[in-house]
């Protein structure tokens, strides 16, 4: 969902380093972009990393890439590399998908 007054909605693609597996990273990611109101998914990545691609409003984005940098209690967060892009329209609602998920 999107907020009209927030423009357009566009596209957080971001990889978040650290220590982020087996720590609740994904259940975190998932809250606080359902909280947010924003579409698209969270996945572990074979490398140790976790990859978030969200669609939304801009400012709603913000908020949700500060709470990815802060990361949950159990995680230690080293770095977040974001990129922004146009939205492309991932399905409805923000979900855990599996390492293998290849992405929208």
């Amino acid at each position: 969902m999107t907020d009209p007054a927030a423009g357009d909605p566009v596209r957080l693609d971001a990889t978040v380093r650290g220590r982020v597996q087996g720590v609740g990273y994904r259940y975190f990611a998932m809250r606080e972009a359902r909280g947010l109101e924003l579409d698209g998914w969270v996945a572990n990545e074979a490398d140790g990393s976790v990859h978030v691609v969200a669609e939304g409003g801009r400012g709603a984005l913000e908020a949700l890439l500060a709470r990815l940098e802060e990361g949950p209690p159990a995680g230690l967060v080293d770095r977040v590399v974001a990129r922004w892009e146009p939205a492309r329209g991932v399905a409805a609602g923000f979900r855990i998908e599996s390492g293998a998920h290849r992405g929208d």
